[in-house]
Parts: C-alpha cells; sequence; structure tokens
C-alpha cells in the first residue's frame, strides 16, 4: 500500500519541479523582452539626430548607440560633420554619423531603468554618466557628472 502513496508524492514533487522551471524560464524571458524595450531608433528632444540602440558587440547584456541620421549631415561648405568640440583633439575629425554616443548601460529590472554606462555629447564634446527610463513611446535619458541631481535629461521619441 504505500507504493502508490510514494509513487504520488514523487509524481507530485515532479509537477512542481515542472512549475517552477516553466516560471523561472517565462521569468528569464519576461526580464529579457522589458530589457529589450530600449532597442530602436530614437528621435532626439532636438529632432536633429536619431540613435539607434541596440546589444553592445562585445557584450550582448549592455547596450549601446549610435548616431545613424543627422539633419544636418554636411557642414556649410559641404564637409560631412565632425566632432569638433571633442575635448581630445585627436578625436576632433571624427564623423558624427555612425558614432558610438551611448555605451554599456545595462537593464536593471529593480528600478526599471538602464543605468551604468555613459552618454557622449557631441555639442559639449563631454561624455556624462547616464540613465534611461521608458516611458511609452518616450525615453527619458539623463546625463550627469557624479550624482543624477547634476545634470540633463532629454526625451528621446521613438522613430517609425
Amino acid at each position: 500500500m504505500n507504493k502508490p502513496i510514494l509513487f504520488l508524492n514523487q509524481l507530485n514533487k515532479r509537477f512542481y519541479i515542472l512549475i517552477i522551471i516553466v516560471v523561472v524560464t517565462f521569468l528569464k524571458v519576461y526580464a529579457n523582452t522589458k530589457a529589450d524595450d530600449i532597442l530602436g531608433v530614437w528621435l532626439s528632444m532636438e529632432k536633429t539626430s536619431k540613435i539607434k540602440i541596440y546589444k553592445c558587440v562585445n557584450d550582448g547584456n549592455k547596450y549601446c548607440g549610435k548616431i545613424v541620421w543627422l539633419k544636418r549631415p554636411k557642414e556649410d561648405n559641404g564637409k560631412p560633420r565632425v566632432d569638433k568640440n571633442n575635448t581630445d583633439s585627436k578625436n576632433k575629425n571624427r564623423l558624427l554619423h555612425d558614432m558610438v554616443i551611448l555605451k554599456y548601460l545595462e537593464y536593471d529590472a529593480a528600478k526599471n531603468e538602464w543605468n551604468g554606462g555613459t552618454i557622449y555629447d557631441p555639442y559639449t564634446g563631454l561624455t556624462y554618466k547616464c540613465v534611461i527610463k521608458k516611458i511609452g513611446q518616450i525615453l527619458s535619458v539623463r546625463g550627469f557628472f557624479g550624482v543624477s541631481l547634476i545634470g540633463r535629461t532629454a526625451e528621446w521619441t521613438l522613430d517609425e
């Protein structure tokens, strides 16, 4: 008589283990989907550039972004726009088009934000720490020095 009860207990354990595996798998897929919500092409607040956010080549768990479109791709003299405001003189001739400006952001599920990375501002030539929050079809992009209170926030819209 103990054999059927033992068999049922083993089935119950297997069933619970299966449920746990399914739930954990679902949570991982959901977390990755949420993290990947940042992917795509975003129009800057000033509407002067579009930034493509993608998974970084060297680390697929982090996110990077590059300029893929400029409203004014050339200077008045007809030459392509370059990174003339860069504080490092060896980078002043880099093209703005295809320039990586977001580096190594990680999704923080607890805070529902991407952080830990940097953003480069071609207008100032400076690199800042960066935090991004997504609200609907808008990214709230905050660049700052030191603590987040000292900085600037821009809103980027999804380019459709």
